[in-house]
């Protein structure tokens, strides 16, 4: 079994975004993206060792979905084909390139993940293995796929990556914080967003010293929480950072942003960086995403 530098589990989706064309302003463009899928891509693209682990409907986007992934070098035997249907958004974007959503996948195959597809041999090749709040959100089962990773391996990595909408359907913010606790509590590293995640703390926190600490004390005491432009605050070793933002040019689309940080700043821990060297390659990596439509940049 080859060693990976990083796994991910989560649910990849059918993306469709805004592309005008010889003035039209009604066409869509068809990709692909979701949060763990879109980390591993970058991480593959710095030179990471990476694989994914979901289940893949066998609709008309299966193969091609597979092929894409395949392209990129992700690793794939733990994502085979199964009956069902691929989830599917929609992207629009404001003046600013501030981006809204719109979902179609209530009972996707990535949703019936479950423990029993979990292979404890195999996350313990990884470096790393990252785990997202939103596989949490997308049914029972696999959230508790999530906590079954996490407890099978001291290398989770966590972005709550808090999406309320989901949560609505699977109880709300009572919900989703106990989903938080119990993986956030086995964390190796939690890579939250304020002020998104911070509703997630079991206190309320009015700044974001306050929900660095709240995130410190509800996992390993190592975070490194993503402040929009105005950079990331890391915590380790009972230290804490600030660590700047990088300078940005026009933003087209900040689908993905969060998701290229997160790729980055492990990469540079496993090129050997300290935390906040990591964070400044991470902050410097993401905001050229910012510059692109859609969740994946171009290749190049």
């Amino acid at each position: 079994m080859s060693a990976l530098d990083l796994i991910g589990i989560g649910e990849c989706m059918v993306e469709f975004r805004p592309e005008a064309l010889a003035g039209r302003t009604d066409l869509m463009r068809m990709a692909w993206g979701g949060d763990v899928m879109n980390s591993l891509v970058h991480a593959a693209r710095l030179g990471l060792r990476v694989g994914f682990q979901s289940r893949i409907g066998n609709d008309a986007f299966g193969d091609w979905l597979r092929e894409g992934w395949m392209t990129e070098g992700i690793d794939l035997t733990h994502a085979p084909l199964v009956d069902g249907e691929n989830g599917i958004y929609f992207i629009t974007n404001d003046a600013a390139g501030e981006r809204r959503f719109s979902y179609r996948r209530a009972g996707s195959a990535a949703s019936r993940m479950e423990p029993g597809d979990l292979d404890a041999a195999w996350l313990g090749t990884a470096r790393f293995v990252l785990l997202s709040g939103i596989t949490q959100a997308i049914s029972t089962s696999a959230a508790a796929l999530n906590k079954a990773a996490a407890q099978a391996t001291p290398r989770a990595v966590y972005d709550p990556n808090h999406r309320p909408n989901l949560w609505a359907e699977r109880g709300g913010i009572a919900a989703a914080r106990q989903a938080f606790a119990e993986v956030a509590r086995l964390a190796a590293w939690l890579l939250p967003s304020y002020p998104d995640d911070a509703v997630l703390l079991a206190h309320p926190a009015g700044s974001p010293q306050e929900a660095l600490a709240g995130f410190a004390a509800a996992g390993s005491g190592q975070v490194a929480m993503k402040i929009g432009p105005e950079g990331v605050l890391i915590r380790t070793e009972g230290q804490t950072r600030h660590i700047p933002g990088a300078q940005t040019g026009p933003i087209v689309d900040t689908t993905g942003a969060g998701d290229s940080w997160n790729a980055a700043f492990l990469a540079a821990l496993c090129g050997g960086a300290d935390p906040a060297a990591a964070a400044r390659s991470a902050n410097h990596h993401a905001v050229k995403t910012l510059a692109y439509p859609g969740a994946v940049p171009p290749r190049g």
